[in-house]
């Protein structure tokens, strides 16, 4: 058992917190070469997962509101909160230690987009950032005079508006531009997504506008990876892959929790687990009666898979005050990483300069 009141001066203000790995978590990490950061806007948190020098979990977080939507790229962040998106800049150069972290992200930029229940984040090869825009039903980008400007909306919705309909949620890349998109519901009605929760979920291609999958519960975080593309079919607590010629989802690992937050890493796959709420929204879902069948509770926390067998081969599990979890993101070659907030004199003091070449 990890106290996360050990590794971060903010962590202790954490009450009722217990993370927990695998015996062979860490060693896991070690040998892939990276750390792992996620967010839960349920607590308003984003974690940075690592390795202290002697080998044991280093857990670093920091708050912001709301915080779902995570991007790694190089040495640039991304992060969505309640009513602003914002990048954060790795300011230590390889080989440089800072406290004893080798990454220190500081927030250098914010957008004010307003409440916009922003979802997945992208960054294109054109280095447009890209957002799931849920409460418009739309895929944005940001702009340098309004709340967010619309690139992409479904073929079914007749018009942008404040009504979240069909609970789009997530974006993959391929080919370094936005190609797939998860729905809950292919609804053109104010919060008409709720009634499909079950079995209207599908993806579709940007691109093409064609609806490539259907009969999908509540997916989330598709990822093009592998020449596949992966999905979480978060009601069934299953992760798989869409068969392309049949357009069917083919599960290959059942997990025990409402899934949310996809990376991947060499041959395995890391997502995100939550326990279910006590709502409508979670309620009937075919996750439910899997879990009891079972016997077991739904877990919050990672959940590291090999993509060939299926098998669930580490995990890191939470307990306490955060439930439910949002987005994942693999930081490759960082072993200790942290990041900059609001909260301390900290900001104040860390200055890096861009030389003019």
């Amino acid at each position: 058992m990890v106290n996360t009141t050990s590794d971060s001066a903010a962590v202790h203000q954490t009450p009722s917190l217990e993370i927990s790995a695998s015996r062979q978590f860490n060693s896991w990490l070690h040998e892939q070469n990276l750390s792992l950061a996620f967010t839960t806007y349920q607590a308003g948190k984003v974690f940075f997962i690592g390795l202290q020098p002697n080998g044991k979990l280093s857990i670093f977080e920091r708050s912001f509101d709301r915080c779902m939507g995570l991007y790694v790229a190089g040495s640039t962040l991304y992060l969505s909160s309640l009513y602003q998106i914002w990048r954060f800049e790795n300011a230590l150069q390889p080989g440089q230690i800072h406290n004893g972290y080798d990454a220190l992200y500081v927030p250098q930029m914010a957008y004010i987009t307003g409440d916009l229940d922003v979802h997945d984040l992208i960054v294109e090869k054109s280095g447009e950032l890209v957002f799931v825009n849920t409460l418009f039903s739309c895929l944005a980008t940001v702009s340098q005079t309004h709340s967010f400007k619309s690139v992409w909306k479904p073929p079914f919705i007749s018009k942008l508006a404040a009504e979240d309909r069909c609970h789009l949620n997530g974006v993959a890349l391929r080919d370094g531009k936005a190609r797939f998109v998860t729905i809950v519901g292919q609804t053109d009605i104010a919060d008409g997504w709720r009634d499909r929760r079950q079995d209207g979920g599908s993806i579709i291609n940007v691109r093409t506008n064609e609806t490539i999958a259907t009969g999908l519960s509540m997916p989330h975080s598709p990822r093009w990876y592998q020449d596949r593309l992966w999905v979480l079919n978060s009601g069934t607590g299953e992760f798989g892959y869409i068969k392309p010629k049949e357009g069917k989802f083919e599960p290959i690992a059942f997990c025990p929790g409402y899934l949310r937050g996809c990376a991947f890493s060499g041959n395995y796959a890391i997502v995100g687990l939550s326990q279910s709420r006590d709502n409508k929204t979670f309620a009937d879902l075919p996750m439910n009666a899997k879990l009891e069948q079972q016997g077991v509770e739904p877990r919050c926390g990672l959940m590291v898979i090999d993509l060939t067998t299926g098998d669930i081969v580490h995990w890191l599990r939470i307990q306490g005050v955060v439930k439910e979890l949002y987005d994942v993101s693999v930081i490759p070659g960082v072993k200790r990483p942290m990041a900059i907030g609001f909260k301390s004199d900290e900001i104040r003091r860390i200055i890096s300069v861009e030389e003019n070449k």
